[in-house]
């Protein structure tokens, strides 16, 4: 599909105005804009009247698919993916300028009902130029329509070369009118409701094929494509258009969106041409932004490539209200609730609509924006295209509310909703989730200092021989421009500063309660949103915690996180020559980075465990190995000499313990609760964990001398191989990657595709003795 980006509209890179930002659908195209123009793909085969109730619309992992992937993709120029339809014998390719398929087997007959829409979701007009026959449209489809801010626009649909439409089979002569002709429906659809378009498709043609029916037995029926069709009718007011093609065997369509501002029409020569360019293109800036080894295989960079086309790929634009109980206390989140046993019972509300830009973790079960894996997401999207990494990232800052509060799961409106189970749909202003936009923060000025210029003194850079300057382009303006980078901190510095004290507010623990000793007494931190089983909050759901819960524990990956964020507004405040803002930071960090020694290191484990209160009523570690254990380690917060690193590096390369050939479990494989209950965080592996390890392995304990320099540098080769090496493997035995990974065997676990940040491998597989920085980690200079 051929889009003319020049429109006048409040998004101000207009370059990043449309794109697949509909990334629960297989294929979807809109503007960053609330309510506008939405188009979508939805196909079902032929060969039967049963395959009718098995459409493919919405991604959906019990549609069996053998896997669908965007081989390339860059949201500034366009995407090619593949959907592999093994049931329907089909693969689609979908090409934003072009939507072509092939039989997968060409020994099987392959039929197949393609339709595309088109739904003005608000105000504006929409019109089917050609005029109505009841027999479809034959030749081209031409639409026009206009909106306030996209302006006037036409549309194009044509087929391509040697396409074979259904011709053949029982009363064929009957429908000789209809054959290779487009059909098409026009409808008033209420506001707000264009996201439901398979269902208005599919009963649309259940109404129109009733009257048809009449006089057939079942074992005289029709071939299913002369009556599974579209009733070639407009109606008034109609704000939302279906256009259908049925094919037999190899077919591709074009469909080319000009708006009235476009000087040269595209046809299906230049796209053909520009398709071609766009892989070139792309394959070329893919190796240069993500270096890998020469010896690397091309199906490994291949693999490599389509971990980050699908990740960009699945960057969505949700526009809408969300669910949000301001009042209601939950157990274990206040003493005080605990002692009067009173909690608010108050309805959650709809909050006013929002709009966001956001990497969603997986198209077919997580599409939405999360928190917790957002800044993840970042590190990939920022690598290659930092200034669309900038746009996302300012977009969820502002969600931050006055009081510093931002959801941890951004549901923003019905579509959103229609995903989400009911129980989960609330959010609570006074839950939190790790802050890992910090390290979105963190990587751009890493990039920053990376990148030469007049500015490098004010950043802490020695220009050196291994800078090399960036060509301009939209992609890295804000690193070429760093008046501009330095803007852009300003402007996100005051609520991203609101939020951080919001984390000390509401997440802060006890310590003089308690008799504690710590150096500080101000620096602990506990999650809210605590049960029995659970601190979804964490992000590590059912990772064993205290038991019972006690109001008195202290969480030793908040504190973690505490210090990192505080590292990270202390460059920042550095930056934006905030001086007073810098030496609290500074001051705070130092007393959590004491109080993570104080009130969490357990000489008798000799570990780093959580704390809590026991029967009476004194503080004791909670110690379980695993990943919470990790966590000084996993966010670089240890010096290289530290005297537990030791400890941290042992447990971590013990195969009775962490270690694994496919990466590092979450718990210990000789811990009581591995692999029980519910199993998410009892023993999987995690990518983006794995990921931690081995940037603070490669950027801290790797390269700075200490007595585990040498340890630090078998872990990391070897680890680095085991994760790459698994998740290929997967990927090619299943034809996804997985959102977790067995422990025990490797095997790629739960919902798939999980192309958020399992696709931090692309990251991981660059080559480091090249010097190629895998992770940002921010040091003690800014």
């Amino acid at each position: 599909m051929g889009i003319g980006e020049a429109y006048e509209s409040n998004v101000d890179d207009k370059s990043l105005l449309w794109g697949t930002y509909r990334p629960n659908l297989y294929f979807g195209l809109r503007p960053r804009l609330p309510h506008t123009l939405m188009t979508g793909l939805m196909w079902h085969g032929l060969q039967d009247w049963q395959s009718f109730s098995r459409p493919r619309h919405a991604c959906d992992q019990g549609d069996g698919l053998q896997g669908y992937t965007w081989t390339e993709h860059d949201l500034r120029n366009g995407g090619i993916q593949v959907l592999n339809d093994t049931q329907n014998n089909v693969q689609i390719t979908t090409e934003w300028l072009k939507v072509p398929g092939k039989p997968l087997q060409l020994g099987l007959p392959s039929k197949t009902s393609v339709y595309f829409y088109f739904a003005m979701d608000g105000v504006g007009g929409l019109e089917l130029e050609n005029e109505e026959d009841d027999y479809g449209i034959e030749g081209t489809v031409n639409l026009s329509g206009t909106a306030p801010e996209i302006g006037d626009f036409s549309i194009r649909i044509q087929d391509g070369p040697d396409v074979t439409p259904i011709s053949q089979g029982p009363q064929a002569a009957k429908f000789a009118s209809k054959i290779g002709k487009t059909s098409f429906v026009g409808l008033p659809v209420g506001g707000g409701d264009a996201w439901k378009a398979r269902d208005i498709i599919l009963r649309t043609i259940v109404q129109a094929i009733r009257p048809m029916l009449e006089g057939y037995k079942l074992d005289d029926l029709p071939e299913p494509a002369f009556l599974l069709t579209l009733p070639n009718e407009v109606y008034g007011g109609s704000n939302f258009i279906a256009i259908q093609k049925a094919f037999e065997g190899p077919f591709s369509f074009d469909i080319y969106y000009d708006s009235a501002s476009v000087k040269q029409r595209l046809d299906a020569e230049g796209l053909t041409r520009g398709i071609d360019a766009f892989r070139h293109t792309f394959t070329r800036r893919f190796l240069e932004t993500f270096p890998l080894p020469p010896s690397t295989p091309n199906s490994l960079i291949e693999f490599s490539k389509s971990m980050t086309s699908n990740l960009l790929g699945g960057i969505g634009y949700f526009y809408g209200s969300s669910i949000v109980d301001a009042s209601i206390l939950h157990e274990w989140d206040d003493e005080e609730s605990l002692e009067t046993g009173e909690t608010n019972q108050d309805e959650p509300t709809l909050i006013e609509p929002r709009g966001l830009l956001t990497a969603t973790p997986s198209r077919s079960f997580f599409p939405r924006g999360f928190y917790w894996d957002e800044g993840f997401h970042l590190l990939i999207v920022g690598a290659w295209d930092n200034d669309l990494s900038l746009e996302i990232l300012k977009e969820w800052i502002d969600l931050i509310d006055e009081d510093g509060w931002v959801g941890r799961e951004q549901i923003l409106g019905e579509e959103a909703r229609s995903k989400v189970p009911k129980e989960f749909q609330t959010q609570y202003p006074t839950y939190a989730n790790p802050p890992t936009l910090a390290m979105a923060v963190t990587a751009f000025i890493e990039r920053l200092r990376a990148s030469p210029s007049p500015f490098d003194e004010q950043l802490g850079v020695t220009p050196g021989a291994a800078q090399q300057p960036l060509s301009p382009s939209p992609h890295n303006r804000r690193l070429i421009d760093h008046s501009a980078a330095s803007d852009y901190l300003r402007t996100i510095y005051p609520a991203l500063r609101r939020h951080y004290h919001w984390f000390r507010r509401t997440q802060g623990g006890q310590i003089k309660q308690w008799g504690r000793h710590a150096r500080s007494r101000t620096e602990a931190y506990r999650w809210r949103g605590r049960t029995v089983d659970h601190v979804l909050t964490s992000g590590l759901d059912d990772y064993p915690r205290a038991t019972p819960p006690h109001v008195g524990e202290l969480h030793l990956d908040l504190i973690s996180w505490m210090a990192f964020f505080t590292r990270t507004m202390r460059g920042i405040a550095e930056f934006a020559g905030e001086t007073d803002d810098e030496a609290e930071f500074r001051e705070i960090e130092v007393g959590i980075l004491q109080n993570i020694e104080d009130l969490h290191w357990s000489e008798e484990s000799s570990m780093y465990c959580d704390a809590s209160i026991n029967e009476d009523e004194e503080s004791y570690h909670v110690c379980h190995k695993g990943y919470i254990s990790l966590f000084p380690f996993l966010l670089g917060l240890l010096t290289p000499d530290s005297p537990h690193l030791g400890a941290i590096l042992d447990l971590v390369r013990s195969p009775d313990e962490l270690w694994s050939p496919y990466g590092i479990r979450s718990l210990s494989a000789s811990h009581p609760l591995f692999g029980q209950g519910e199993n998410y965080w009892r023993g999987p592996i995690w990518v983006q964990m794995n990921y931690l390890a081995l940037s603070a392995l490669y950027k801290t304990y790797i390269p700075q001398s200490g007595p585990y320099q040498q340890q630090a540098r078998q872990i990391y080769d070897e680890l680095r191989q085991n994760i790459i090496g698994n998740v290929f493997k997967e990927y090619e035995r299943t034809g996804y990657v997985w959102e977790q990974y067995d422990a025990l065997t490797g095997e790629g676990k739960r919902s798939h595709p999980f192309t958020g940040w399992t696709s931090l491998v692309t990251l991981i597989q660059e080559d480091a003795a090249d010097g190629m920085s895998i992770v940002p980690v921010m040091s003690e200079k800014y």
